[in-house]
């Protein structure tokens, strides 16, 4: 395993993590212990392969909030079963605000749901703190000093080491930002965007400024599969069972459709006989492994729900290492989609300088 500072908290993370938004629910309204068990079984793979960064929301699982119940359940029993694997103080552990309930204030980024929402999330982990919360979404109607005094209030009380923003523009975390910075309150150091081959122009483009100094913004990126789309098991129409004929995850069908008809499939068609034939890899792992490359990503959320998905995800690393700039110019190619690299708010050629 690989580890990268997490932009400026001090923190080393695995440059590839373990996500629970796809995770393990309830069976017949009970909590299901093969579930259980099967979560200990893949968060074992992970920690063993020296992943430390294992992330949640309390919007998580089915029912809402069960992913984080699930999680503290089973690192709890991990904890028995191997302190010194499971140390507390050796893993980041991280959740989400925003989803939290039905009701009209129990959602947002309101100083009460932050309150409210922060304990409850701890109460479902089983943990006094979490090493990173998130803002899930920014919220429109809550003015964002009221958001930064109350993000300033977990990390001041021992409820998150630090805070950060899932899904802002730069404009709303440069914003924080300083309001942060001129108030003395804690500022925030990290975001988690989509980011992958297919969705790139955010993440390389309009953030390229934060990731500089003072900001020094780290990322924990998510769908960097697009949603199983890179995998290409849905090149040739979709698989029962799998997560695109599930409940609530329609929007992914709409996803697919829309690149289907922009021609993504023979693209990534293309790129996975250039995985196999000249890395020996699947395209997910290629997927994977051209997300680590960028230097800017701090760790890749992994989603899998058996321990045999997670260890060929985690073998994305030794693609990584074999992944050269020649490789990576004709993924370029292929996708055709690189954004034009980030010029400053003028662009190129504003002005010029002439030294001897």
């Amino acid at each position: 395993m690989y580890y990268r500072m997490l932009g400026s908290t001090g923190l080393q993370a695995s440059v590839l993590s373990y996500g629970f938004w796809a995770t393990f629910g309830v069976k017949d309204g009970l909590r299901d212990r093969a579930g259980i068990e099967m979560a200990k079984r893949c968060l074992i793979t992970a920690r063993q392969a020296g992943v430390n960064l294992f992330d949640n929301a309390e919007t998580y699982g089915n029912p809402q909030g069960e992913a984080e119940r699930l999680m503290g359940e089973a690192i709890a029993e991990l904890v028995e079963e191997d302190p010194v694997l499971w140390r507390r103080s050796d893993l980041i552990i991280t959740t989400k605000i925003f989803w939290g309930g039905s009701g009209v204030n129990e959602k947002g980024l309101s100083r009460k749901h932050i309150h409210e929402g922060m304990e409850a999330s701890l109460e479902r982990l089983r943990m006094s703190y979490v090493d990173l919360v998130f803002c899930h979404r920014p919220d429109p109607f809550t003015p964002t000093e009221t958001v930064v005094r109350a993000m300033t209030d977990l990390v001041r009380n021992g409820h998150a080491m630090s805070w950060g923003t899932s899904e802002w523009s730069a404009q709303q975390i440069t914003e924080a930002y300083w309001i942060a910075q001129s108030k003395g309150l804690e500022p925030p150091l990290f975001e988690q965007p989509q980011y992958n081959m297919l969705s790139r122009d955010r993440f390389e483009v309009e953030y390229a400024p934060l990731y500089q100094a003072p900001y020094s913004l780290g990322t924990t990126i998510w769908s960097p599969l697009a949603s199983g789309i890179l995998t290409g098991k849905y090149n040739d129409g979709v698989p029962e069972g799998s997560r695109m004929t599930q409940g609530g995850y329609e929007w992914l069908l709409n996803l697919l459709e829309n690149h289907k008809a922009k021609g993504t499939l023979e693209k990534i068609r293309e790129l996975s006989e250039f995985a196999s034939g000249e890395l020996n890899c699947s395209m997910g792992q290629l997927a994977l492994a051209w997300c680590i490359k960028n230097p800017n990503v701090s760790t890749v959320l992994l989603g899998a729900t058996k321990p045999s998905q997670l260890e060929e995800n985690l073998a994305s690393l030794l693609v990584a290492e074999r992944l050269t700039d020649e490789h990576m110019e004709r993924v370029d190619r292929i996708l055709g989609n690189k954004p034009a690299p980030y010029q400053g708010w003028g662009g190129a050629g504003m002005r010029s300088i002439e030294t001897i």
